[in-house]
């Protein structure tokens, strides 16, 4: 997101559904009563608002956010996934969760999504976060080519700190992105996986190679 906020023909959304998502589900995030009020929940509406744009839009979404919506609307839109190994992603994601579940992570929604998508001959592209990180340039550039935009040198690099775009949510999961200026590996990215979520890994890692098979290599 942080990336293709540097372009200047398209506007950047920041995860529309959470507060939706925190309605539908119940779940208890942190910061919930604040992204609640940040957000409409009118899963109907957002998506027409996003249609009515005039110029591209940018949409960071999370799979497991699409609960008990009918995904029609993606179809029209050119759909890329990133993707990160599950070992690196539960890790970092349990130092806020403590003990996610399939639903928290969206490994098993995005296959669902996935399918349902390539079903309906909708356009998608994967990308891995690994693989951006060996060579940022040449990923973005072939990302770019597979949408039809002219790549932008201005996608590599960032200033530190928030964007206007970020959602309310960030203070509480986007310390590392607000200290970057570019892609580059976190030390965090070593993080041991803990070893009650060792199962969750396993089950995850089979969808993760699916998709890795299918990403942009650098």
């Amino acid at each position: 997101m942080y990336s293709f906020s540097q372009r200047k023909d398209l506007s950047v959304i920041d995860e529309p559904f959470y507060a939706y998502y925190l309605k539908k589900s119940g779940k208890n995030h942190p910061g919930k009563d604040e992204i609640l009020k940040s957000q409409s929940q009118d899963s109907e509406a957002l998506i027409r608002q996003i249609n009515d744009g005039s110029q591209h839009i940018f949409v960071k979404n999370m799979a497991h956010h699409l609960i008990d919506m009918k995904w029609d609307f993606m179809l029209e839109w050119k759909n890329v996934f990133l993707i990160r190994n599950p070992y690196q992603m539960i890790s970092s994601f349990a130092k806020v969760i403590e003990s996610p579940t399939h639903e928290d992570i969206g490994y098993q929604t995005q296959f669902e999504i996935y399918h349902f998508l390539e079903s309906h001959g909708a356009e998608i592209h994967f990308i891995d976060s690994g693989e951006i990180l060996k060579d940022p340039h040449s990923v973005l550039l072939k990302l770019c080519n597979k949408l039809h935009l002219p790549f932008d040198e201005n996608m590599l690099h960032w200033k530190a700190g928030a964007i206007p775009e970020d959602g309310v949510w960030a203070k509480y999961w986007y310390n590392n992105v607000h200290r970057s200026t570019g892609f580059s590996k976190q030390k965090t990215s070593d993080r041991k996986l803990p070893e009650h979520l060792r199962d969750l890994y396993n089950e995850s890692e089979y969808i993760y190679n699916q998709f890795y098979k299918q990403a942009i290599k650098a």
